[in-house]
């Protein structure tokens, strides 16, 4: 058979196919569009599935065909890429036919419909937060699911990927040497994530940061600040002694604790008039 036949044998086939389907979308027959819509899905055409189940939501809503047609056209919009309406059109499912087996599923699968839209961490992450939100009440609510460790690995990349996003800010502020608000967002870091496997190194720079700003602040408020640097380092070196980064924020602390010194000294003489 040569390749120009083939092609004939295609476009004629794809010109068939278009045909019918215009031919079944003007019918006014809505069971026999239901059953082609139903077809089309089977054979993962879900963006022409989707046109005809969008015509025929408001004819079936609330008949028997109601269910299957809802939750396929849910799915279609899943499987085109539209995690929006997906994520809509799951949970409309879950709200309406709370007591059909697919609900559970339905309720995994809206959240993983927001995890599908998380975005690389460095932008705006209110899907991932959806998503993180929406699979922990999933299992919260269904911990019988054989879904759960799927929820589970899911909130766990979530909370990675929410914690990247803060260390990025934090580093953005020290890179610009915003020093107080670095500091400030490194203790986010550890106030949020508490377990995290980088908790000595965001404690550190919440020291460096610390230390920077404090030394760079007029005299009269390096005093407070330079303090605020060595009880930070004190409660460093008491949660994480074995650090690699000890040796440096130790540096830090006897600088700060020199300064303080210095200063204090200056006061002293000034103070006594000498």
């Amino acid at each position: 058979m040569s390749n120009r036949f083939l092609y004939i044998l295609l476009a004629a086939l794809l010109l068939g196919s278009c045909s019918e389907y215009n031919r079944v979308e003007k019918s006014r027959d809505v069971n026999k569009k239901l059953a082609y819509a139903d077809s089309l899905y089977s054979h993962k055409k879900y963006t022409q599935a989707n046109a005809l189940y969008e015509e025929l939501i408001k004819v079936f809503q609330g008949t028997k065909n109601s269910p299957d047609l809802l939750f396929r056209y849910a799915y279609s919009y899943y499987y085109i890429g539209d995690y929006t309406s997906s994520a809509f059109y799951f949970k409309n499912f879950s709200d309406n036919y709370p007591n059909d087996p697919r609900s559970v599923e339905s309720d995994y699968m809206q959240a993983y419909s927001y995890y599908e839209m998380s975005p690389r961490p460095e932008l705006d992450q209110a899907n991932t937060t959806k998503a993180l939100d929406a699979m922990q009440e999933f299992v919260n609510e269904h911990p019988e699911s054989d879904k759960v460790a799927d929820a589970d690995r899911i909130i766990d990349a979530c909370h990675k990927k929410l914690e990247e996003k803060l260390f990025l800010s934090a580093q953005l502020y020290y890179n610009l040497e915003q020093y107080k608000a670095a500091g400030i967002y490194f203790n986010g870091l550890l106030r949020n994530y508490p377990d995290s496997d980088q908790g000595d190194f965001y404690k550190f720079m919440v020291i460096k940061s610390e230390y920077l700003y404090a030394d760079n602040s007029i005299i009269t408020k390096q005093t407070e600040r330079f303090s605020l640097v060595v009880a930070d380092y004190l409660d460093f070196a008491d949660h994480y002694p074995k650090s690699k980064y000890l040796k440096e924020a130790t540096k830090y602390y006897n600088q700060s604790q020199s300064t303080i010194k210095t200063i204090q000294n200056e006061q002293n003489k000034a103070g006594s008039g000498k």
